[in-house]
Formats: structure tokens, C-alpha cells, sequence
């Protein structure tokens, strides 16, 4: 009941879900107090509304955040409370005692510094806004930006402006009990000196050295940066935020150009949401900003998703536009007729070519080049059970969709019956749980499903435990655990060490990164990873959620895995690993395999598993693996060759079409050279 009730509220956490609560109980409680009157019960009930408000929304609860929309709101909220106050002090008989009064003119007076004080904070964060945000771009030596004001003044500052109310509010409930209004009149006092002082500490953030330069000065400064780094080649991105993974799975690409890097993105979330990088990044949200930069270097421009801000890039004609997507799979997407913009679409294999060729959608063969996929590199190609390790095999489905559509994922009629049947698998294998993050957060029935499915795995895991047969190196662990605990301790070092970025103006000014400190926290994360299977037994079960460790990493400590139709299908290929995928939906073998290229290498599952043992026969005899070499052929059609790298496939590319833009401007420099010429010589003769 409480968990379906934290769903309903939409809050994080049971002490989430108390303190809404005793928050919305509170002011009921409070008019009851005042009414009857009782100056203890209304202290009491005005405690509760302040600290359950405070702590809601120093968590960020989404609830406290949506009050405004009912017309409960941060402000509506601390001034029904003071009227209560005042209410109570009628209800005393206090009505005509100078305390009433004051408490009357008082919150009228703190309330009327509360629009001086909006108005500043506003001010400020306009102020401070830059037409461009970037990172490991150096602004610092051509412009100067100011530090920004102290994270105590802006910060939840409408909250902290009104929480100066309770000195009056502590002192006017004392001057109540006591029938004294000293204490009324120095609580006032307190409070409307506290909040004039707020007021004035803003002040000088809105003139002077305090203010950012303007969006000439920074757009000319940056311009300068351009023509001194001389970008060559463009990863371009505009998206929402939950989009942010499509540009952020290009990035260790975009490191290893052969050409100059550069990443545009064109809104300030995606940039909050970026991964680490070394490579440029400068965030235009201006579409007018874009076009007047000077990115005159630049030959190759790469697009990661289709989006109509793309126009604001695709206009430059000195530049080749490539559309180069954050996925190659059998969606709609992948086929999208808008790729006719581009001068190129590049795919990971042979595969995309025939998508664009069946699709008929304009996009021709002549301008489909094949690069493969860069990013699963760090995939490892298998080479068998290593002797004397048992066999793991990764259960990772998809999660249920928006839509309810049963063959989305196998969690709900499938799952059980495959972990039942891989924990029961004679000669035993290990099993890992990995599911996908949003598993459960439409459907109740896919939630329930994986809890079951967490359980299953848990108890088997118990059992194999308590086994003698399955012993584990105590002193290994042991040792493990401890290189765990010194990676996880410096790691939190170093993501403490850098300054914490005020603003959007300063993290611009300071946001360039340590290249030593990033490549010592990429080894780090190897290192963990490393660590973190040497933490427990081989051939222990495991439920791995979060985002470490990684999927691919779970990839390389696996001999096999059972899937769903996903974009984890079509990278677990690039192993080479026997695979299983569930046709949940009972389309039937043939149909399946006919809709979805990724399986036609699987062995198929309905949702009973009984073909389970397939899968785990390949697994213990390669050599007898009867879809081996179609897995091969199927590698090499949707991914490409293994030789020469993907990167190196994507460096050639990169520098092709490099090539191409600078045959098509020598063209143009030419052909108006021969025009002026032509024009010059006819006003002379």
C-alpha cells in the first residue's frame, strides 16, 4: 500500500511520502489551533508545516513542485500560515494590543520586500545567462566573467526569503503566551531586518565588474577561440533531455578524430546531462547565435538524430552533412526520409545500406557509406568457456514500453520460466539479472514480474551458497572487496576535487577539463569493473541493476544471453556469443526472424523457454554450435567487418568527406574568380 501510494504521489521515498503528509495534516491542524485557541497546538502544527516544507523541497520533491498548480505555492503557503497567526491573536482577545498590529503591518511589510527580492534574484540569473555555454573551451583568457554570487543567495532563494518569517512568527507566538509584546516586537523586527539585508546582498550582482560581458563580446571571443582551434570536423545535437544518451554515446568517437573535434549543442539541458569529455562543446541555444559563428575549418558535420534545429547547420554549404543516428536497428527511424538532406548517411554494415534500399525513400546507395559501430569497441570477442570457470549466461530484458504491447518485453510471460530454467540448468551455470532501468514504471504487472524474477535469482543464489560443491577463494574476495573500497574512496576524491560550478557563466569559464584527472578516472572505472567480478564467486548468481557495472561489461564476463528485440540484441552481436531472443509476442519463428534481422542468428524462445537448452549446448560445445557461422555472417552484415577497426573505418570516412568539401570550395573559389574576371574584363573593354 505504501509503495503504490508513493507511485500515486509521485515522490521518491517513504520519508518523502510522511513528511506531504504531515505537511498537507498541518494546516488543517493549524485553523483548528488558532480557533480554539491554543498557542501551544498552533507552535506545535506551524513546526510540523515548516520542517516537512523544508525537507520536501530539499529533496525536490515533485509534489511540493506541483502545489503551485492548485494554487497552493511556495508563497500561498507561508502566508495562509501567518494569517492563521493572525487569526489566533483575534481568537486571544489580542486584537486591540499593539503585538496585533505589528504582526499585521510586519507581514505586510515582509511580503512587500518579497518583489524587490524576486526581482533581483531574476535579474541576477538573466543577467548571468550567456548567449553560449561551453566546456574545455578557453574563454577565460579573452573575457571576463565574474564568480557568481554565493550559492546562499540564489539557491531555493524564494524559500529562504520567506523562511525569515519565523522570527516573527517564534516571537509574536511568544509575546501570545506570555501576554507580552517584547518578544513580538524584537521577532518582527528580526525578520524585516534580515530580509532587507537579503535584499541589499543582491544588489551589486546586477551592476559593475559583477556583470558577465555581453553577447557581442562573448560571441566575438568565442569566434576568436574558433579561428585559433580550427575545428575540422562537427558532432551537431538538439534534443530534450531524456535524449542526451544519443549525443553522449559519441563521445569517446569524437576523442579519437584523426581531424579537430568540436560538439554543438543547441539546449542548456542537454549540456547539464552531458558526459565527460575532453573534446570541445559549446552550446548555442540561439539559432541566430549558430548562424553568425564562424565556422569556416569546419568540413564535416555529423548529426546525431533528426530534429528540425538541424536547418540551422545544414544551411552552411562550405561543410559535408552526415547523418550518422544513435542507433543502427530495423525501426522506422533508421529509415527516416529526412536522411535525404544529408550529402551522406553512414551505417554500421551492409545491413543499413538495404534498409534505405527497401525502404525506397530517396535517400540513394551512392551517398550510404558503411563505418561500423565505434562504440562497441569495448565489446570483447569470445573465445569460449575459459577451462575451469562455469558458464554465465546474461538474462537482460527490455522493459515493458509505453504502448502494452506484449512482445515489447519477456519479463511478464517468459522470465520466470527462463531463470527458472538457467538456475536448474544440469551441468549449472551462473546467471546475471540485468534489467532495464525503467522495468516496472508503467506496467504493475512487468514490476511485480521482476520482482519475482529478483527473488528467484536471490534464492538460488542462497542455495548455491550453502553448497559444497561451489567453494569460494575467501582470501581472493576479501581482496577484491578491499581494491573495491580504494577505487570507490579515490573516485569520490576526485569527483569532489574540481570547484563546484556556481552558474552556467562560470562552469563556461572554468568547465575546462583536467585531461590527467579524467584518464585516471577511466582507468579508475577499469579498474572497479576488474575488482567488482573478482568480488564474488564465478559462479554466483547475480541481480545487477544501476548503472555500473556496465552492460558491455556484463557482455564480457558472459558466454551467452537471452534478450528481447532491442538495440542489446544487436550489440551483443558484435561478441559473437550464442544468444536466445523471446518472441513474446508469438509471431512464430519464421515471421519473427522475417521482421527482425537481429534474430535470425538466435535461437528463438516462446515463452515457456523450452528451447532453453539450445542455447546452453552451444555454450558447453562451441564446436557443435549449429548457428555459429550464421552468426558470423550476421556480425559482419549489420556491423561490418572486424577489419580494419570501426574508428579507423570512421577516421576514413571522416577524412573522405573531408576531402570532398574542400574539392567542392576550391570549385567555388574558383568559379568566382572566373566571374569577376569575366566581369572586370568586360568594363574595361
Amino acid at each position: 500500500m505504501i509503495s503504490t501510494a508513493i507511485r500515486v504521489a509521485r515522490v521518491g521515498s517513504a520519508a518523502e511520502l510522511a513528511a506531504a503528509v504531515l505537511m498537507m495534516l498541518g494546516y488543517p491542524c493549524l485553523m483548528v489551533a488558532a480557533l480554539v485557541p491554543s498557542v501551544p497546538a498552533f507552535a506545535a502544527a506551524a513546526a510540523v508545516t515548516y520542517l516537512a516544507d523544508h525537507y520536501l523541497h530539499r529533496k525536490g520533491s515533485y509534489l511540493v513542485n506541483r502545489l503551485s498548480k492548485v494554487r497552493a505555492g511556495l508563497s500561498i503557503r507561508f502566508l495562509i500560515r501567518q494569517l492563521l497567526l493572525i487569526l489566533l491573536l483575534a481568537r486571544l482577545e489580542l486584537s486591540d494590543n499593539l503585538v496585533y498590529y505589528a504582526a499585521v503591518a510586519g507581514f505586510i511589510a515582509f511580503y512587500g520586500l518579497q518583489a524587490p527580492h524576486g526581482a533581483l534574484v531574476t535579474l541576477i540569473r538573466n543577467r548571468r545567462r550567456m548567449p553560449v555555454a561551453t566546456r574545455n573551451v578557453d574563454l577565460a583568457s579573452r573575457i571576463r566573467i565574474p564568480d557568481a554570487p554565493s550559492r546562499a543567495l540564489l539557491d531555493r532563494s524564494a524559500e529562504k526569503m520567506l523562511h525569515l518569517d519565523l522570527a516573527a512568527v517564534v516571537g509574536i507566538l511568544v509575546s501570545a503566551a506570555l501576554d507580552e509584546p517584547l518578544a513580538g516586537f524584537l521577532g518582527i523586527g528580526v525578520t524585516l531586518l534580515l530580509g532587507c539585508l537579503y535584499v541589499l546582498a543582491l544588489v551589486p550582482y546586477i551592476r559593475g565588474a559583477k556583470i558577465p560581458p555581453n553577447a557581442d563580446r562573448v560571441l566575438a571571443a568565442l569566434d576568436d577561440w574558433l579561428l585559433e582551434y580550427r575545428p575540422g570536423t562537427v558532432l551537431y545535437f538538439s534534443g530534450s533531455k531524456d535524449s542526451a544518451y544519443q549525443v553522449n554515446m559519441w563521445l569517446e568517437t569524437m576523442e579519437q578524430l584523426d581531424s579537430k573535434p568540436l560538439i554543438i549543442l543547441r539546449e542548456r539541458v542537454i549540456l547539464s546531462n552531458l558526459a565527460p569529455t575532453t573534446v570541445p562543446v559549446i552550446c548555442v541555444p540561439g539559432g541566430v547565435h549558430l548562424m553568425n559563428m564562424d565556422l569556416t575549418t569546419v568540413r564535416v558535420a555529423l548529426y546525431a538524430a533528426n530534429v528540425g534545429k538541424n536547418i540551422h547547420l545544414l544551411r552552411v554549404p562550405t561543410m559535408k552533412h552526415v547523418f550518422i543516428g544513435h542507433g543502427d536497428s530495423d525501426k522506422l527511424a533508421s529509415v527516416n526520409p529526412f536522411s535525404k538532406v544529408y550529402d551522406e548517411v553512414w551505417t554500421a554494415g551492409r545491413a543499413g545500406r538495404d534498409r534505405y534500399a527497401i525502404a525506397d525513400v530517396g535517400v540513394r546507395d551512392d551517398d550510404i557509406a558503411e563505418v561500423g559501430r565505434p562504440q562497441l569497441a569495448p565489446i570483447q570477442t569470445w573465445q569460449g568457456v575459459p577451462e575451469g570457470r562455469m558458464p554465465t549466461v546474461l538474462y537482460a530484458p527490455t522493459w515493458e514500453g509505453w504502448d502494452g504491447n506484449p512482445g515489447n518485453t519477456s519479463i511478464v510471460l517468459a522470465g520466470e520460466n527462463i531463470v527458472k530454467r538457467l538456475v536448474k540448468a544440469d551441468p549449472p551455470v551462473r546467471v546475471l539479472y540485468k534489467p532495464h532501468p525503467f522495468t516496472g514504471t508503467v506496467s504493475p504487472a512487468a514490476k511485480a514480474a521482476h520482482l519475482r524474477i529478483t527473488a528467484l535469482v536471490e534464492k538460488a543464489g542462497a542455495e548455491r551458497a550453502a553448497d559444497a560443491r561451489f567453494a569460494a577463494d575467501g582470501a581472493a574476495r576479501s581482496a577484491a572487496k578491499a581494491d573495491l573500497a580504494r577505487i570507490e574512496l579515490r573516485l569520490a576524491e576526485l569527483s569532489g576535487n574540481g570547484k563546484e560550478r556556481g552558474d552556467e557563466a562560470e562552469a563556461t569559464r572554468d568547465g575546462v577539463v583536467d585531461v590527467a584527472r579524467h584518464e585516471e578516472v577511466a582507468r579508475l572505472r577499469a579498474e572497479w569493473n576488474e575488482a567488482y567480478w573478482r568480488s564474488f564467486g564465478s559462479h554466483e548468481h547475480r541481480v545487477i541493476e544501476g548503472a555500473e557495472p556496465r552492460l558491455y561489461d556484463c557482455f564480457n564476463v558472459s558466454d551467452a544471453m537471452v534478450s528481447d528485440i532491442s538495440s542489446v540484441v544487436s550489440d551483443f552481436i558484435a561478441s559473437g556469443k550464442p544468444y536466445a531472443v523471446t518472441d513474446s509476442a508469438e509471431l512464430g519463428e519464421e515471421e519473427f526472424k522475417r521482421q527482425n534481422t537481429a534474430v535470425r542468428a538466435a535461437v528463438i524462445l516462446a515463452n515457456n523457454a523450452d528451447r532453453l537448452g539450445e542455447l546452453l549446448d552451444a555454450v558447453r560445445d562451441p564446436s557443435a554450435d549449429p548457428l555459429a557461422e550464421d552468426r558470423g555472417e550476421l556480425k559482419r552484415y549489420l556491423l561490418g567487418p572486424d577489419e580494419p577497426a570501426s574508428i579507423v573505418q570512421f577516421n576514413t570516412a571522416v577524412a573522405n568527406l573531408a576531402l570532398k568539401a574542400d574539392t567542392r570550395n576550391l570549385g567555388q573559389e574558383a568559379r568566382t574568380a572566373n566571374t569577376e574576371s569575366a566581369e572586370s574584363a568586360e568594363l574595361t573593354g
